[in-house]
């Protein structure tokens, strides 16, 4: 499924990134100790510098060892102190960081909870993976470069140029000046360079993630048809524009960098020579020139980070819209306030159900009725795109009606709890996930305490019986990473056993025969229409029309709405809807 939302707007992208960074105002203690400690770590290393060149400067006149003695011992200690301060900000930032990102992805995995599947609408599932982790992980940039940082240089520039302006205050204008401009203008112009690939990065990325998913899902179906070069020169492709999209910020960043060391050497050769100046007309100690020079060079240690931080805050803040699209993403169906109890028994009834979605001008259904009282079989038929999922979308309310109504025992389903409404009512739906444990384990999954025994009628029933029964280990066999080792067929009836076995009222089948050949699609149908020993309401959403001569009454959805409705005899005498289906099959 393709995207079709909406470019983000400037506002959103950046009201978006001052939401994450809000983010971590539960931990801001953290934050500010993260801030003390990088600052303290660069005066340090800015210190050591300084004291290491008052050494030499002062050894180089050959005093009496023991009035080196206090230097030597101070530049072991601003050694330890810069490595020991170094580690405890990298130690306290990144757990902040990494504390934060896990809430944001667990927020995310929250609100992905009641969204899915009708509430991402437009939204591939490879890019919703994109946004689970490539988005999170860049919004690292944020809380590890953008937040403290900045703090840190400007409490480290104030120190700096105190200490400076107290000994030369001609050089702590120099330093200062140097300092703002690569730490203000150069990350500025940064910035605006990079923020072209900045906005391309994570859509290329989500849409490189989106191939790369569909590809290795695929794989199987891709090789068995040959198109396994197409589909590896569209992931090729993807590549290559993601590759594109980085690399004009890896020039930008590159070149600021190079910038930044250019004016810290312009900074240190001016120093250099007002220190020099000074020592001449003896306003300076030459001891002390030695460690201003030094000095100068480290405290560019405090903004070097900046500019390329400043780039990445573009990448950062359309990752923290893209993922702001799903986590403010209205939720398609909520709870009542004070839910009613599921009605014993009873039919499910559509009364004039209409569906119209928001990106398309045709309904999805329209007035649709249709009652399924308990141990009837009726099947709901039509081509692709007919209506029929949807329709069971509204059984189980993952999403409501644009009109009208559906109804459990006469009460609105909406007055339900969604939980106790999707125990009474059950899809089985197309797409059969299968997780990497045993067939009993994957059917057990709908009814924990069912036994063994249970477990091989249902799986009998959707007819696996001689299959399970020419398996060294039963029902105790692995099914592979997600059903791998089985094939499409026995994925779809194993999953149609996890519905038999489980504990409703109603069960909705959405296209169990998709991966079975027509013989066996017939025979499914067959058995489901003709086995009534199961006295619930069973609805078969399918576009195979072999095989439903047992059913009560077969519906036909055309472009959302019902064109002709009754038993198979009726409906092929009348040479309908469901004749032309059944010769063009």
């Amino acid at each position: 499924m393709t995207t079709t939302q909406s470019p983000v707007s400037k506002a959103d992208r950046w009201g978006a990134l001052e939401r994450a960074a809000r983010l971590v105002r539960p931990r801001r203690g953290q934050l500010v100790l993260s801030i003390v400690l990088g600052a303290g770590a660069i005066l340090a290393a800015v210190a050591l510098l300084a004291v290491a060149g008052v050494l030499i400067s002062k050894a180089a006149l050959r005093p009496q060892i023991l009035t080196l003695a206090l230097f030597t011992v101070g530049v072991r200690a601003l050694a330890i102190a810069r490595a020991l301060l170094r580690y405890c900000e990298r130690l306290v930032s990144h757990d902040l960081a990494f504390r934060v990102l896990a809430d944001l992805r667990v927020r995310f995995f929250e609100r992905l909870i009641p969204l899915v599947p009708e509430g991402l609408r437009g939204i591939r599932s490879g890019d919703v993976l994109s946004r689970f982790v490539g988005d999170v992980d860049t919004l690292q940039d944020l809380y590890l470069r953008a937040l403290g940082p900045p703090l840190i240089a400007l409490l480290a520039i104030v120190v700096l140029a105190g200490a400076v302006a107290i000994v030369l205050p001609a050089a702590a204008a120099v330093l200062v000046v140097a300092m703002l401009f690569a730490g203000l203008l150069l990350p500025v112009i940064a910035a605006r360079a990079g923020r072209s690939s900045g906005l391309r990065e994570a859509p290329a990325r989500a849409q490189l993630s989106s191939e790369l998913v569909e590809l290795v899902s695929g794989a199987a179906e891709l090789a068995v048809y040959g198109r396994e070069q197409q589909w590896a020169e569209r992931l090729e492709s993807a590549d290559s524009q993601l590759a594109a999209t980085e690399r004009p910020g890896a020039w930008i960043s590159g070149i600021t960098s190079g910038v930044g060391v250019a004016i810290g050497g312009a900074a240190m050769v001016a120093v250099a020579a007002i220190g020099v100046q000074a020592t001449a007309s003896g306003q300076l100690d030459g001891v002390l020139l030695a460690g201003i020079v030094f000095l100068t060079i480290g405290a560019f240690e405090a903004v070097v980070g900046l500019p390329d931080a400043a780039q990445r805050l573009t990448a950062c803040a359309q990752a923290a819209a893209r993922l702001e699209r799903v986590t403010e993403a209205p939720i398609p169906v909520s709870d009542p306030p004070i839910p009613v109890p599921v009605p014993e028994g009873g039919s499910l009834t559509f009364e004039n159900v209409s569906v119209v979605f928001d990106d398309r001008e045709q309904a999805a259904l329209r007035d649709v009725s249709a009652a399924l009282a308990p141990g009837s079989r009726i099947a709901l038929v039509g081509a692709s795109g007919a209506g029929k999922t949807t329709l069971a979308s509204c059984a189980v309310r993952f999403l409501d009606p644009s009109s009208g109504r559906v109804t459990l025992g006469g009460t609105d389903i909406r007055e339900l709890s969604q939980d106790a409404l999707r125990s009474a009512v059950r899809l089985v739906s197309q797409e059969a996930y299968l997780f990497t444990t045993t067939i009993a384990q994957n059917v057990r999954l709908a009814a924990p305490e069912a036994s063994d025994e249970q477990i091989i009628a249902a799986l009998s029933r959707a007819g696996l019986g001689a299959w399970i029964a020419s398996l060294p280990e039963g029902i105790e066999t692995l099914v592979g990473e997600e059903g791998a080792e089985v094939s499409g067929g026995q994925r779809g009836r194993i999953a149609l056993a996890r519905g038999l076995i489980a504990q409703s009222q109603i069960v909705i089948l959405d296209e169990p025969t998709a991966n079975l050949d027509a013989a066996g699609a017939r025979d499914l149908l067959s058995a489901i229409g003709s086995e009534r020993s199961d006295p619930r309401a069973m609805l078969v959403i399918t576009h195979t029309v072999e095989g439903l001569d047992q059913f009560d009454e077969i519906i036909v959805l055309d472009a959302g709405a019902i064109v002709e409705r009754g038993t198979w005899g009726d409906l092929i005498a009348s040479d309908g809807a469901l004749a032309r289906l059944s010769a063009a099959a």
